[in-house]
């Protein structure tokens, strides 16, 4: 085997092993380290030289972006995500024929449009499910991010919370707590707008929540302005809090009928 592709093979098992453990600093130091390396490579995107490696370059340098992937759950840092799916990407649309499909293609494929999704990148996440072949959308992580953005667009929010449940990979989860923290807050907004108050067992129903100590615990971290007393929650303490402004009424009756005097010398 060529010496370099033996250096990277063996720093990249250490890079796994790293991984197991969660010590995600060795992890990243490995990871710069396997990155400069394979810059060595001609036979990677964008070039695809043909050597007599490349086949077992192309394959391991794919595995590594995958596991960089999932590094980045891992780390919840969703910038260092965007970039390894992008320098993953070309492994999966421009391969095809040079090496076999990978088994991990459709979870990380899956796993970025929930990203989109979780960013409020709808477009984006249009445009990359039209990339996909048709027999794509039959795969379980294609098909769970693609009926929760469905449910996100109708409004049908409990099933947005309840597909946390059913997540078709382990790596879905940071996401999907995303997710259920940002359908939550539309929830609450929603309801502090809509009633003055709500029973705690009603508010636990609306909000999900499976337990009185759950409830008050997101009370208190992330609505610290409602009340809960008597077992009744109170938004009305929330409402106070925004000042309400006053509509110049006059002021714009006036001016309207100024306009429109304006308008008759005009013509």
């Amino acid at each position: 085997m060529d010496p370099q592709l033996v250096e990277v093979t063996q720093i990249f098992a250490r890079f796994k092993a790293a991984l197991l453990r969660n010590d995600f600093v060795t992890c990243n130091n490995l990871l710069s380290q396997l990155k400069v390396l394979l810059t060595r490579y001609s036979s990677l995107p964008p070039t695809f030289q043909q050597t007599p490696t490349s086949v077992e370059e192309l394959q391991i340098a794919r595995e590594i972006y995958e596991h960089a992937v999932v590094l980045s759950v891992k780390t919840e840092d969703q910038d260092a995500f965007e970039r390894d799916f992008f320098q993953l990407k070309p492994f999966y649309t421009d391969t095809c024929g040079l090496i076999p499909p990978s088994p991990q293609e459709y979870p990380i494929l899956g796993l970025n449009l929930l990203r989109l999704l979780v960013q409020n990148r709808i477009a984006e996440f249009h445009t990359e499910l039209e990339l996909l072949p048709p027999n794509a959308l039959e795969n379980p992580c294609i098909k769970h991010a693609v009926e929760l953005e469905q449910s996100f667009m109708e409004g049908a929010y409990n099933s947005v919370l309840i597909a946390r449940q059913t997540v078709p990979h382990e790596t879905y989860v940071y996401f999907m707590d995303l997710l259920a923290k940002t359908v939550r807050e539309e929830i609450a907004g929603c309801s502090e707008k809509a009633y003055e108050s709500l029973s705690v067992a009603d508010a636990k129903k609306i909000l999900m929540f499976s337990s009185d100590e759950e409830l008050s615990t997101y009370i208190e971290e992330e609505h610290p302005e409602w009340e809960i007393k008597n077992g009744v929650v109170f938004f009305q303490k929330a409402k106070e809090s925004q000042p309400c402004k006053e509509i110049p009424s006059l002021q714009l009756i006036n001016q309207t009928l100024s306009y429109a005097r304006e308008l008759e010398r005009i013509v």
